[in-house]
């Protein structure tokens, strides 16, 4: 009985391992055709034949383009939460934001011959503006609720989290500004880290609203 249990067991591991590299692979071979054709253009046909999987296949896994898309950008924002969730509780402020924000970036740059391709999709395509606007929400939720149970006692704890979270991803969405206005040659991080420092109102000791 032990052994049937645990063959079945090792059965939907393999399983499970063979959905997700499918998955991947999809995602991935969108993204590509995104990058190099443009969104509208390319078509669920192409993205299952270039992932060697039917159509059919592909809509067990995703509704449809935009699904695809979403599942990119959800990444992101797990990655976001799972870095404010390992975050030191003696960390400032500072430095809480930023690096919650550091693994979107290395995220975004994972595939440096696609990365700026795909940011500049995600960010000016108007059939995916919902998609990029409903990220940064998360996202600043995700913020906000972090630094509301780290913000010294306050008679509006919400409105100062929300205040700095919103901030944190404005300067954020600027770094990336900065870095298309490059065509993706500039280091995102780098330019990241410029923008953190150029926002003395947050970071600065004397702050209102700092830790430090």
């Amino acid at each position: 009985m032990m052994d049937g249990q645990q063959d079945e067991k090792k059965d939907l591991t393999r399983r499970q391992s063979k959905k997700d590299r499918t998955a991947t692979a999809l995602a991935w071979e969108a993204l590509r055709l995104f990058s190099t054709q443009g969104y509208e253009e390319t078509s669920v046909e192409q993205i299952a034949e270039a992932a060697n999987v039917s159509r059919r296949t592909l809509f067990r896994y995703f509704s449809g383009k935009g699904d695809i898309i979403l599942a990119w950008t959800s990444e992101m924002t797990e990655a976001l939460k799972n870095a404010i969730a390992s975050a030191s509780p003696d960390a400032s402020l500072q430095d809480m934001v930023l690096l919650a924000l550091l693994p979107v970036v290395l995220r975004i740059t994972a595939n440096r011959e696609y990365a700026y391709a795909l940011v500049q999709l995600l960010e000016l395509e108007p059939a995916l503006r919902s998609v990029s606007l409903q990220k940064y929400e998360e996202w600043e939720e995700a913020l906000a609720k972090a630094l509301m149970a780290r913000l010294p006692p306050t008679d509006m704890p919400s409105l100062a989290a929300r205040l700095i979270a919103r901030t944190a991803i404005a300067t954020y969405r600027t770094a990336v500004d900065e870095w298309m206005k490059t065509e993706g040659k500039a280091d995102l991080e780098d330019l990241l880290r410029r923008a953190f420092a150029f926002h003395p109102l947050l970071w600065m000791e004397d702050s209102p609203l700092s830790l430090g």
